[in-house]
């Protein structure tokens, strides 16, 4: 088998409440971090990950797309970034290559950019379209029957074509997906978030996407207000941060907008940031 190789996609930025963002945590805290506008929005990614072993060329997460509305995206102010097919492009990768397509779980800002209107904006086709798409079993179920909290991040025109197209599949548990590409399930942001671990040069890299969506919110207790069960999510991210900080792990973050990665230390019994810095310039 050939050397796996991963290439981070920066899709685009987006701004979110910075309270929603930080849940319990104040204001003068986070601000320092990440400074709100005069609505109180801060600026965050949208970054995905590509993983190529030589047979299957993955990607993980897609983005919000560009389907709905413009008074949707006016919320949203998306700024920067390459596009998805940009950021591929960077890589000499198109649409067309990607064999496989993982969503964390489906969130609109996850998993948008993986379904388009077609020419005629008839109907719906997939932007990935010789990609198998998955996503936890229990994720789908969970989206199709959506609770109050999560209903407006649940968007039809985002899930049900996947399903139409005939090219999705259920992730049921944790397993080996593909050669040197695992993943776990979490239940704290979302029911059957995926978090992938990714193989690379005797590294792990794991794909942090909402369990902990930036390097500020490594504390256990910097979580987000989206979190449907925010207890559970503490108790996931310390199991999670401790394996990590024991193993080494790189943390590739979906929304940090300043890092792609960091590595972790402890001290006084704490996990930490111990190091921040790109894909690029680890593995250079």
């Amino acid at each position: 088998m050939m050397e796996t190789k991963v290439f981070p996609i920066h899709i685009s930025n987006f701004k979110l409440d910075g309270g929603a963002m930080f849940g319990v945590v104040p204001k003068t805290i986070w601000q320092r971090y990440y400074p709100a506008d005069e609505k109180n929005l801060c600026n965050w990614s949208l970054r995905s990950l590509l993983f190529d072993n030589g047979e299957q060329k993955v990607l993980i997460d897609n983005g919000c797309g560009d389907k709905q509305s413009e008074k949707f995206f006016s919320f949203l102010h998306m700024n920067g970034g390459d596009g998805l097919k940009g950021g591929l492009g960077k890589y000499g990768y198109a649409p067309e290559d990607i064999t496989d397509m993982v969503l964390t779980h489906l969130h609109f800002d996850h998993c948008g950019g993986g379904v388009r209107y077609n020419s005629e904006r008839t109907g719906f086709e997939m932007v990935f379209p010789n990609a198998t798409y998955w996503v936890s079993r229990q994720q789908w179920e969970w989206a199709m029957n959506p609770n109050k909290r999560e209903k407006d991040s649940y968007l039809e025109e985002n899930m049900i074509p996947m399903m139409d197209s005939g090219r999705l599949k259920f992730i049921e548990e944790d397993i080996e997906l593909f050669p040197g590409f695992k993943v776990r399930l979490f239940n704290g942001h979302t029911e059957g978030q995926v978090i992938p671990f990714v193989s690379h040069k005797g590294k792990t890299i794991v794909y942090m996407a909402d369990l902990i969506p930036s390097s500020v919110h490594i504390p256990v207790h910097y979580n987000m207000s989206y979190d449907v069960r925010p207890l559970i999510t503490m108790e996931e991210k310390e199991q999670f941060l401790d394996e990590a900080y024991e193993k080494d792990y790189i943390l590739f973050f979906e929304h940090d907008l300043h890092h792609e990665c960091c590595t972790l230390a402890k001290s006084s019994s704490k996990i930490r940031v111990k190091e921040r810095f790109s894909l690029e310039s680890y593995f250079k």
